[in-house]
C-alpha cells in the first residue's frame, strides 16, 4: 500500500487530489507511457511533438550538453507534455552532469578523502542548484555502492569510499542538499554493487553477501538513507542470491534475478524489510546485465511486475512500448500494479511541486537562471575540496617537497590523458604549465624523442638529462570499459618505471586512486581523485610545498598488496 502522506511524499490533501484525479483521468495508454524514462536524444522538436502525443513518457535524461540548448529543451518538453516530466541527470559530480558549462566539483571519492561531511553536502548544493537551473527535476545520484573490490570497474572513484559507515554520511549529507532545490535524488545501484569485479553494461553482476553481511553494509546505508527521506532508488542489474533464496528458499539458481527484476529484491527486501515508500526506477534496460537475461517481450513487463515503477531507456520506443503494453493486456502487469507504479510516479511529480510549477509556468526557470552555473561560490568550493583532499599516499623515499633548484629537469609520463568528450584539453596541460610557474623546466614525454634514451639509453644519460620523472595519470574508469590497468608502451614497456632507484620517481593519479597496484615499487604516491580545472595547479602547490596534504585514504589504495606500502 502506498502512504501518500508518509516519507518520502509527504503530500498535503492538494497534492494527493492531484494525483488521484490525474490517475483517474488517464487511459491506458498515458499510463503505460508514464513507465518509461527516455533517453533525450530527440533531433527537432517535431520529432519531441511525436513522442510525447504517442507515448506520454514520464521523465527523460539527457546527456550533458550546453546548458542554454539543454534548458531550451526541457522547457519545450515540459510546455508541450500534458502531465510534468521527470528530467533526469547524472548529476554525481556537480552541475557537469547535466550542463557542460557547470560546476565539475569532484567525484564522490574526492569527497570522501575530506572526511567531512560539509563537502558532500557542498556537492548536494552544487548539483541540486546547477541541475534545477538548467531544469532538472531528478538526480541519479548519489551513488551508495561500497569499494569493497578495487578491481571493480564501475564503482572506483563514483563512490564514497570502501567504509560504509563513511559511505551512509556522506550520501546523507548529499541527499540534504540536493532535495532542497526540489530535485529527487536517486540512491543506486540496489542491491549494491563493489564487491565483484564485473560492469552491468556488459554483463549481469552478483552481490555475494550473506544476508548478515549485507544488513551490517547495504542495507544499512539505504535503511538511512530512506528513513532520511531519498525519494527514489535506481536498481541495477545485480543479483543478490542470499537475499533471493532467504525469500524463496525454494527457487533453482538459474531463476535467480538482477535486482531490476526480481520480486523478491524489490518487494520483499526493498519494500518491505527496508520500508521504501518511494519511486523504483530500473538502471538502464539497454545494458547487458538486464538485456541478457531473457526476451526483451518478456523483461520489460516483468521489471514493472517484479516492482520497478519505471524503466531506464529503450532500445527501439515503438517496439519496447508495444511491448509493455502486450505485458499488461496478457496479465503479466496487473491493474493494480499498473496503477501502483503510476501512482508512486505521480506522487514523486508532486512531492517535488511539479504540478504546481506546471501552473505557474515555472517548471523550467528564466535563462538568467544558468548565472549559477560555475558561479564564483561554486568555483571557491570545489578549490577548497581540491586542497582539503588531496592524498598523500606515500613518501617512503622522503622526496617531498620538491625545489626547482634540487630538480631542475623533469620529465613528465603522461597516461592515459586526452581531449574530453566535451572538447576540454588534457588536464595534463594545467599541470605542466603549473610546474613551468614554480620554475622547472619540463619536458613531456613522447616516445618518438626520449623512448630510445629509457629503453637503451645508459642511466648516464637518463641522470644527465632529467633530475626527476614524475607520472601523470588521468586513466578513467568507463561503462564498457573492463579493465582499468596501466597499459604500457611498447617493446618492453617502454615508458614504466624500472627506473625508480637511477632516479628520483614520483606518480601523481588524477582519476583512479588504484595504480599502485601496478606501480608498487613507485615511493612517492599522490591520489587526486578527480580530473577537474582545480586539481593540477593545487597538487603542484603541494608538490612545492606550498600547501599540506590534507586528505585521507577513502579506499585500501595499496590494493592489499603488502609490496606497495614501502
Amino acid at each position: 500500500m502506498i502512504n501518500l502522506t508518509a516519507k518520502p511524499f509527504n503530500l498535503d490533501a492538494s497534492g494527493i487530489n492531484w494525483v488521484k484525479a490525474t490517475l483517474a483521468g488517464m487511459t491506458l495508454q498515458e499510463k503505460i507511457g508514464q513507465l518509461f524514462c527516455l533517453l533525450g536524444d530527440f533531433k527537432n522538436t517535431s520529432e519531441i511533438d511525436r513522442v510525447l502525443n504517442k507515448y506520454s513518457p514520464g521523465g527523460i535524461m539527457y546527456r550533458p550538453g550546453d546548458s542554454h540548448e539543454i534548458q531550451n529543451m526541457h522547457r519545450y518538453l515540459q510546455e508541450k507534455s500534458t502531465i510534468p516530466l521527470l528530467l533526469g541527470a547524472n548529476l554525481e559530480s556537480g552541475g557537469d552532469g547535466i550542463g557542460n558549462d557547470g560546476t565539475f566539483y569532484g567525484r564522490q571519492i574526492q569527497v570522501a578523502a575530506t572526511g567531512d561531511t560539509k563537502y558532500a553536502y557542498r556537492l548536494g548544493d552544487i548539483a541540486g542548484s546547477e541541475g534545477a537551473a538548467v531544469g532538472c527535476s531528478w538526480a541519479f545520484a548519489p551513488v551508495v555502492d561500497i569499494n569493497f573490490n578495487f578491481e571493480n570497474p564501475i564503482t572506483n572513484v563514483r563512490t564514497y569510499g570502501s567504509d560504509p559507515k563513511l559511505v551512509k554520511q556522506m550520501a546523507s549529507a548529499y541527499i540534504k542538499g540536493c532535495q532542497q532545490h526540489d530535485v529527487a535524488v536517486a540512491i543506486k545501484h540496489f542491491p549494491g554493487d563493489g564487491i565483484d569485479d564485473r560492469d552491468q553494461h556488459l554483463v549481469t553482476t552478483s552481490n555475494s553477501l550473506s544476508t548478515q553481511e549485507w544488513d551490517e553494509t547495504y542495507g544499512d546505508i539505504y535503511r538511512t538513507l530512506i528513513d532520511e527521506g531519498a525519494k527514489t532508488v535506481m536498481v541495477g542489474h545485480i543479483k543478490q542470491p542470499a537475499y533471493t533464496r532467504f525469500f524463496n528458499p525454494s527457487i533453482k539458481d538459474e531463476d535467480i534475478m538482477p535486482g531490476s527484476l526480481s520480486p523478491e529484491l524489490l518487494q520483499s527486501l526493498l519494500r518491505d524489510k527496508l520500508g521504501f515508500n518511494g519511486l523504483i526506477s530500473s538502471d538502464a534496460t539497454n545494458m547487458a546485465g538486464f538485456a541478457s537475461c531473457g526476451k526483451r517481450s518478456d523483461l520489460l513487463p516483468m521489471a514493472i511486475a517484479a516492482g520497478c515503477d519505471m524503466v531506464l531507456f529503450t532500445r527501439d520506443l515503438e517496439e519496447d512500448y508495444g511491448f509493455m503494453l502486450d505485458g499488461f493486456k496478457n496479465g503479466v502487469i496487473t491493474e493494480e500494479r499498473l496503477n501502483d507504479a503510476v501512482t508512486r510516479i505521480l506522487a514523486t511529480k508532486a512531492s517535488l511541486k511539479l504540478p504546481n510549477k506546471q501552473v505557474a509556468n515555472t517548471l523550467v526557470p528564466p535563462a538568467s537562471a544558468l548565472s549559477i552555473l560555475k558561479s564564483k561560490e561554486h568555483q571557491k568550493w570545489a578549490r577548497e575540496l581540491s586542497e582539503e583532499s588531496i592524498t598523500l599516499v606515500k613518501d617512503t623515499q622522503k622526496l617531498l617537497p620538491l625545489s626547482s633548484n634540487k630538480f631542475k629537469k623533469i620529465l613528465v609520463i603522461v597516461l592515459g590523458d586526452v581531449l574530453s568528450a566535451s572538447g576540454k584539453p588534457p588536464v595534463a596541460d594545467l599541470f605542466i604549465s603549473s610546474l613551468k610557474n614554480e620554475g622547472f623546466y619540463v619536458d613531456e614525454f613522447d616516445s618518438s624523442v626520449q623512448g630510445e634514451m629509457l629503453s637503451k639509453g645508459s642511466i648516464r644519460e637518463i641522470k644527465n638529462s632529467y633530475d626527476l620523472i614524475c607520472y601523470f595519470a588521468n586513466i578513467k574508469t568507463a561503462s564498457n570499459q573492463t579493465n582499468v590497468r596501466i597499459n604500457w608502451l611498447p617493446p618492453m614497456g617502454v615508458d614504466m618505471p624500472w627506473f625508480v632507484n637511477e632516479i628520483p620517481t614520483l606518480f601523481v593519479s588524477i582519476a583512479n586512486p588504484y595504480h599502485l597496484q601496478d606501480v608498487p615499487m613507485i615511493k612517492t604516491y599522490i591520489n587526486a581523485y578527480t580530473a577537474n580545472e582545480f586539481n593540477p595547479e593545487i597538487i603542484v602547490e603541494k608538490l612545492v610545498g606550498k600547501s599540506g596534504f590534507k586528505g585521507k585514504n577513502p579506499i585500501d589504495p595499496f590494493c592489499h598488496y603488502w609490496d606497495s606500502t614501502f
